[in-house]
């Protein structure tokens, strides 16, 4: 008896003690802990939202890389379904001059700043040279309002006169003399084929991009319209009509 009523003394001694008095008690363990488990939530969640936050800002930041890879990985192999070749590397302007039919010297560069469909032939312009004359004039048109922003260019590869019953056909076309050996550095045909055998597509910026198939026909021409077409969606956003620096 005398035992229990000394740890019934003890125990109302130690209910009486202050909490910093108590010691190592369970109670005062569980009390002290809980801010520190609060706090240590509180930091985690904050951790989480500013690892969420900075994925959000490289991603905003990334988003033009994704963009141009998926274009490059996932689109472009489609593009195996043109009707043209694209061309791989693609090949720059030379920087030289040509002679326009009236004798003036033009520089190559000069061209830049539109898409060009581009012809070879020697300035006798037999049958083939004058369907792709007229392939040219045609696809320039059918792409209605955006034909602005597509010159159609005859490369006399030759020092033969050009006839004059073609000058009238001729008013809106590009018509220049270059050299040969100079041309042929710059484009060039498929195995097999002649250099006079296509029609090419120059980008804006100057560089020779894509090579229509040999001895085109109308069923062709449609196909190279849809072709023309989707580049110039495309280059929408950053190409207009007209040359930079001139109205």
């Amino acid at each position: 008896m005398s035992g229990s009523k000394s740890s019934d003394g003890s125990f109302a001694r130690a209910a009486t003690l202050p909490p910093e008095a108590q010691g190592d008690h369970p109670l005062g363990l569980t009390v002290h802990t809980l801010p520190e488990a609060a706090g240590a939530v509180a930091l985690t969640q904050r951790t989480r939202h500013g690892r969420l936050k900075m994925l959000g800002v490289l991603l905003i930041c990334a988003a033009p890389v994704i963009a141009s890879y998926f274009t490059y990985y996932v689109i472009r192999p489609e593009g195996r379904r043109n009707y043209g070749e694209l061309i791989n590397p693609q090949r720059t302007l030379p920087d030289l001059s040509a002679t326009a039919l009236d004798g003036k010297a033009v520089p190559l560069a000069s061209l830049k700043g539109q898409w060009l469909l581009v012809s070879v032939a020697g300035g006798a312009c037999d049958a083939a040279c004058q369907k792709h004359l007229y392939l040219q004039r045609q696809l320039r048109e059918s792409v209605g309002k955006e034909k602005d922003r597509v010159d159609w260019v005859w490369l006399v590869n030759d020092a033969t006169n050009v006839p004059p019953e073609l000058t009238p056909a001729l008013q809106k076309a590009t018509v220049l003399r270059m050299d040969a050996s100079a041309l042929n550095a710059w484009l060039a045909p498929a195995e097999g084929h002649q250099i006079a055998d296509h029609l090419y597509v120059v980008d804006p910026m100057g560089n020779w991009m894509m090579r229509f198939p040999a001895a085109m026909d109308a069923a062709g021409a449609a196909k190279a319209k849809r072709d023309l077409e989707r580049l110039l969606r495309a280059s929408s956003s950053w190409d207009e009509a007209g040359r930079p620096g001139k109205p």
